[in-house]
């Protein structure tokens, strides 16, 4: 009798021991089914960039007039300075460029015999370098008046042009578009993620994740650098429905 009750409590620990490992396995399943439902709900997003561009003219022009003279004494050499700075500051008086707008840097004299090193001497000893600078907001008036710069070499002004001293033409007034720029590149990017859901037979859902470029601000072209083209791109992920 005492082996019968044994083997029916056995009996009944393993149906209770297999009842478990049923539960535990369906709840197990369960588990995993649902987080690869999650996982795959997380992984459905698309990540797109949008680009805006807008062509804009300059709004502001640094013109600098640089000019060099020689002479064999300092106060020669003084002397040319201020008759040249004279010509030039009345050049631009002429075209209606105020003096207010006008920097003088201070000149950077030479002593000519210094370098020779015992070679040939040049005719005059000292030589000196000064620049007018223009900064002004009147763009087109200096455009119509840089060709016109050579009348200055005629009344004995030596321009000595340069990359260094280059006309520069640029543009500050990106606050006032950066929000209608930001704006046209995300419409670029959704406009991008809608196409790639089309494809996947998706919907587009909300933004997850959204980065913004730097701007950058370019010469249209090198022949009309007061014109610019201003740029930013985006990268945005959505989600995907």
């Amino acid at each position: 009798m005492a082996l019968k009750t044994r083997g029916i409590g056995a009996l009944a620990s393993a149906v209770a021991l297999g009842g478990l490992v049923a539960l535990g396995l369906g709840w197990g399943g369960s588990y995993l089914k649902s987080a690869a439902e999650v996982w795959q709900h997380s992984s459905r997003s698309v990540t797109v960039r949008g680009l805006a561009e807008r062509e804009v003219p300059a709004d502001l022009v640094l013109w600098p007039l640089n000019y060099t003279v020689t002479a064999n004494t300092l106060a020669e050499l003084e002397h040319h300075l201020s008759e040249d700075e004279a010509r030039v500051r009345d050049f631009l008086a002429e075209r209606g460029f105020d003096s207010s707008d006008i920097s003088m840097t201070p000149a950077r004299i030479t002593d000519q015999y210094a370098n020779t090193y015992g070679g040939e001497r040049p005719d005059e000893r000292f030589s000196a370098e000064a620049t007018l600078l223009l900064r002004t907001e009147r763009v087109e008036e200096v455009i119509e008046a840089v060709p016109e710069a050579t009348r200055l070499v005629r009344d004995g002004v030596l321009l000595s042009p340069s990359y260094e001293y280059r006309t520069e033409f640029l543009f500050t007034g990106l606050d006032a578009i950066k929000p209608e720029m930001i704006a046209a590149a995300t419409a670029d990017a959704r406009s991008a993620a809608q196409q790639f859901a089309e494809d996947s037979q998706s919907a587009v859902g909300g933004i997850t994740s959204a980065t913004q470029g730097y701007f950058s601000i370019e010469d249209l072209d090198s022949y009309t650098p007061q014109i610019k083209r201003v740029r930013v791109v985006t990268t945005v992920d959505y989600a995907l429905e």
